[in-house]
């Protein structure tokens, strides 16, 4: 990160710095010796850091897994002779360009997608049609969901129009821009550090636990520290997946430590508390959950309707959240779920009850705790079983 600030504060200080940053980037695409090198030093630090915030996150992601920009180096040429043979490139102040249909600048002129810089060096827009050539040939990818800011929107449109012009992405694969807003500070602004700098994510995790380890070492302190540890871990870290989650993507949101922290409203640590508890009935109960999760139901009370009518509605929720791109729904459907659990403990009471709603009771506490691991874990969040 310091490194690439004090490289971008010379690039736009520095004319002669910024034409050997050009050359060098051209160098790059053209695959020169030294240049890849000292690109390959980058990158290996780069993803050094990568991989430790994905273990943090519980992310599955892999070395294997990853396709830079570089990854398609040898699709770039290809993309400009495919455009050209097919007779829709042009020439445009010295650049190789494509002009798409419905782009338009603010003085209504046609709006051109840089293909091949005056340079030769390639554009954003030529290794994204590489992508697409790639992902729709080799991995007969029938969708394709770019998750990026909502400012690339033009420029998605573009590079899907052009590709579907040039014949590259047939009308039945999807293309979809999943766009997301910004994380803000109490100010209403970007997020920012205390010196006023990008905060990193790993810090961000890193004080999510210490923050959560408070929470949960005064809600229940006779927790071995091994135990607080993994709970801490489960819950902050939880905290700050569901808190931007939970958000309908495309808005922005304000950042807050008590909020997402807390263990009451629509927040991961009510989620997870809620299963916790249910665990905490079963440690108590006495019996065999597997066995428990098989029997019949005997709905009598409100309460027990209402969370048995919530349970039944999780495999919409799910079909809802994926067809919509929208994690928030899920989200909103679990914290409705956790408030009927809530509802249904405080007014029917489970190990005092006599048989058959002592049983019935404790079915109804299983699918809960089932369905609210099952959601938490499609939202890659842990379920822990003690708070």
């Amino acid at each position: 990160d310091g490194f690439y600030k004090e490289a971008r504060k010379k690039f736009e200080s520095d004319e002669s710095f910024k034409e050997r940053s050009r050359l060098r980037v051209v160098a790059l695409q053209a695959g020169d010796d030294d240049t890849l090198r000292m690109w390959r030093t980058l990158v290996a630090e780069s993803t050094k850091y990568f991989n430790r915030v994905y273990r943090q996150l519980d992310v599955l992601l892999e070395d294997a897994d990853l396709m830079g920009e570089s990854a398609y180096n040898e699709l770039l040429p290809t993309v400009v002779e495919r455009l050209r043979a097919s007779g829709l490139l042009q020439s445009s102040d010295g650049a190789d360009v494509m002009f798409v249909d419905g782009f338009t600048n603010r003085e209504n002129e046609p709006l051109p997608l840089i293909i091949r810089k005056g340079d030769g060096g390639y554009n954003y827009a030529t290794t994204d049609l590489a992508c697409v050539i790639d992902r729709v040939g080799r991995l007969s990818a029938d969708r394709m969901w770019y998750v990026v800011g909502a400012p690339q929107a033009q420029h998605l449109q573009m590079v899907e129009a052009a590709a579907r012009t040039a014949g590259w992405l047939p009308g039945e694969v999807e293309m979809r821009h999943v766009a997301f807003g910004n994380v803000l500070g109490s100010d209403k602004k970007m997020l920012k550090s205390r010196s006023g700098d990008s905060v990193k994510l790993s810090s961000l995790l890193d004080e999510a636990v210490e923050r959560a380890a408070a929470a949960v070492r005064e809600k229940n302190p006779d927790l071995d520290s091994d135990s607080q540890n993994s709970i801490a871990r489960m819950v902050g870290i939880g905290a700050v997946k569901y808190a931007d989650l939970s958000t309908d993507r495309v808005k922005d949101y304000v950042f807050d430590w008590d909020r997402m922290l807390s263990f009451d409203g629509n927040t991961a640590p009510y989620l997870q508390y809620a299963h916790a508890r249910i665990c905490s009935i079963f440690r108590r109960a006495g019996v065999d959950r597997a066995a428990v999760g098989q029997s019949d139901l005997a709905i009598v009370a409100p309460q027990e309707r209402a969370l048995a009518l919530a349970i039944l509605q999780f495999d919409a929720a799910v079909w809802d959240a994926l067809d919509k791109a929208s994690p928030h729904r899920l989200c909103t459907y679990l914290y409705d779920l956790a408030t009927a659990f809530t509802s249904f403990y405080e007014n029917c009471p489970v190990l005092k009850s006599s048989e058959p709603t002592r049983t019935s009771r404790l079915a109804l506490c299983d699918a809960t705790a089932r369905v609210l691991s099952t959601g938490l874990g499609l939202l890659g969040i842990e379920a822990p079983e003690a708070m």
